[in-house]
């Protein structure tokens, strides 16, 4: 797997490696903070970039895609979202965008921000995400097994 990190600034891949044997599933990422930096590292499209900004969810696909190409991985992961305190073209902080896909799949999660007195914090909108990540990441690995067995 590989991943290319916005909103996350490479915690995901921090998590993934603190993990002992992770070599032997996680080729690398890409931490691509500037919107720049997604189009030209992740290969995301400049044109989606410009006609809705970085936090979208087909931002947070083609970031997965990016990603998987880039570290020639099977799986790719990406993340992009608004931390705050101030929003992103117009999008909210706590708003942000998962995608993990494959050759055969593309699977999604987002979280908004809810409207409360307290807005959370930069450090909770983070793990908001990367804990979306590992979730998807989970549901995959669970259907791969499922698969294999069923090949027996």
């Amino acid at each position: 797997m590989a991943t290319a990190e916005s909103l996350t600034g490479g915690l995901l891949g921090a998590l993934i490696t603190a993990v002992p044997g992770a070599s032997a599933v996680f080729r690398g990422g890409l931490i691509v903070y500037a919107t720049d930096l997604k189009a030209s590292l992740a290969h995301v499209d400049p044109d989606l970039l410009a006609a809705g900004g970085p936090v979208q969810r087909d931002v947070a696909v083609q970031l997965a895609d990016g990603a998987r190409t880039a570290c020639a991985a099977s799986l790719g992961v990406g993340l992009t979202g608004v931390a705050g305190p101030d929003p992103v073209d117009g999008r909210p902080p706590g708003t942000w965008f998962v995608a993990v896909t494959g050759s055969d799949l593309t699977m999604t999660r987002h979280g908004t921000p809810t409207p409360t007195e307290f807005p959370p914090t930069r450090a909770e909108v983070r793990a908001d995400a990367v804990a979306a990540a590992v979730e998807l990441l989970e549901l995959v690995v669970a259907d791969r097994q499922v698969d294999q067995q069923a090949d027996r």
